[in-house]
């Protein structure tokens, strides 16, 4: 595998915490001196290769150094629903990266093609093929190659010829026009860097009638600068989230219709704690644009 390495200043920030009540957290201050590497938040190149790295090694350890789950004081609780009692839920493809469970609200019925975007281990795919059964076909998509490897081992112990994994962009999918049924994804868009990119190749995939429910992290206001160009953060799903109103409306520009926000909930983030910039899990629904048809 080959990733992209840039040079990185090391950084030393004094973070000051404190937690507003207004938030939904009792106020609480914590002080700490962190070293991490900054980056070039403009290059997209960059941010992939950070985002590649983190997941890379998410895979290797068969943890989450990502969208994390943990409840520790200094780290962000983006998921707070339960997996395991879900049919189709299978423990060697839950690295515990994402912050919903988009197949339980997304409308999977028997004989769907369902597509997710940023696959990981396949948990969400595997899940999807529960509720797809035989008749229906699921492609997860993942740009980290030993995450591809790793749902494919996973795919292979279950037996599924209906399940497939590509490694993939999403800004760029490796996918012919209108021929899925339903996307989803968790926990992934807000780590892409051109989000209007991919929002529209979505649209260009999903088939006439079709749908999406995806979980994702989004904020409410402005974050700070020093985490906005945090490639820590940027992996955890923190500094790559936009603000959801322009999220809807990229979503809007890109064809869909019908667009909801079924389920919403305030993260715990340590680094952006002030009520303008809060960071909130976020499960949306839409309808996909009239067929798409690929300029001549």
């Amino acid at each position: 595998m080959l990733l992209i390495q840039k040079r990185r200043v090391n950084m030393t920030i004094e973070v000051q915490i404190t937690r507003s009540a207004c938030c939904g957290v009792e106020a609480e201050e914590i002080s700490s001196t962190v070293v991490e590497p900054v980056f070039d938040r403009s290059d997209a190149d960059d941010i992939k290769s950070v985002v590649r790295s983190a997941y890379t090694e998410a895979a290797q350890k068969g943890a989450g150094c990502g969208c994390s789950s943990t409840t520790s004081n200094d780290a962000a609780v983006f998921m707070d629903d339960d997996y395991e009692n879900i049919e189709g839920y299978v423990a060697d493809a839950d690295l515990g990266l994402g912050c919903g469970i988009p197949t339980d609200i997304a409308g999977i019925e028997a004989g769907h093609r369902v597509l997710d975007l940023g696959s990981g281990a396949g948990i969400d795919a595997f899940i999807a093929r529960d509720l797809v059964g035989e008749s229906g076909s699921v492609i997860g998509v993942d740009f980290t190659p030993a995450m591809v490897e790793l749902a494919r081992k996973n795919n292979q112990k279950l037996g599924f010829t209906n399940v497939e994994f590509y490694l993939g962009d999403i800004e760029s999918l490796p996918l012919e026009d209108n021929v899925v049924d339903v996307i989803v994804s968790n926990c992934v868009l807000n780590l892409v860097p051109d989000k209007a990119k991919a929002f529209s190749e979505m649209a260009r995939v999903l088939a006439p009638g079709g749908h999406f429910c995806i979980s994702d992290v989004v904020s409410r206001g402005e974050l700070p600068e020093d985490v906005r160009h945090s490639a820590e953060q940027y992996a955890g799903c923190v500094a790559g989230a936009i603000d959801l109103d322009k999220y809807v409306a990229l979503l809007a520009e890109a064809g869909f219709k019908n667009i909801q926000i079924v389920k919403e909930r305030v993260v715990r983030v340590p680094v952006a704690v002030e009520c303008d910039g809060a960071i909130v899990s976020i499960t949306v629904r839409g309808d996909a644009p009239p067929a798409y048809v690929s300029p001549a």
